[in-house]
């Protein structure tokens, strides 16, 4: 009972991928949906919170950053060309979840010029590489964005350390 949510899911691609719904195609996705989960489980975790606001909070924020970023990748690449600069930004990271970790890398990505390069688990670091970084306090600028998404994320759906 506790992957009726991995069942469904997995009935929901399957339909999609036949691009049309028929009474035999759902019944269907559920029998190899099923399959797959009895042949192949994955563990069951336990379930992030849900919190609406601060998950609304996330996205908008995930959105304005988004324009905000293309914008100086654009500005950096047009200013500077080949001559652009870039770095690694050590983070310290405000959670020891695994699942909330890969959250953040992955919303750290979906921005342009700016990725998570590696997640030292033992340090609590994420070492960030970033576009435009001319100065010390270009630095900090990254570090306190990547903090304010930590602190968004971990609002959303994490626990803090």
């Amino acid at each position: 009972m506790k992957r009726w949510p991995q069942i469904l899911w997995l009935t929901v691609v399957w339909v999609l991928l036949w691009g049309y719904v028929t009474p035999t195609i759902v019944v269907g996705g559920l029998v190899v949906a099923l399959l797959v989960t009895v042949l192949f489980p994955l563990p069951v975790l336990n379930r992030l919170p849900f919190r609406p606001w601060p998950l609304l909070r996330l996205g908008a924020f995930l959105v304005a950053d988004l324009f905000r970023s293309g914008w100086d990748v654009a500005v950096e690449t047009l200013r500077y060309g080949p001559k652009s600069r870039a770095g690694i930004v050590a983070v310290p990271l405000l959670t020891d979840s695994e699942r909330v970790i890969t959250l953040i890398a992955g919303a750290a990505a979906l921005t342009p010029g700016s990725f998570v390069l590696q997640i030292d688990r033992a340090g609590c670091v994420l070492y960030v590489y970033a576009l435009g970084l001319r100065s010390a306090a270009d630095a900090e600028q990254t570090r306190a964005h990547m903090r304010r998404l930590q602190e968004r994320v971990v609002s959303a759906v994490g626990v803090t350390v």
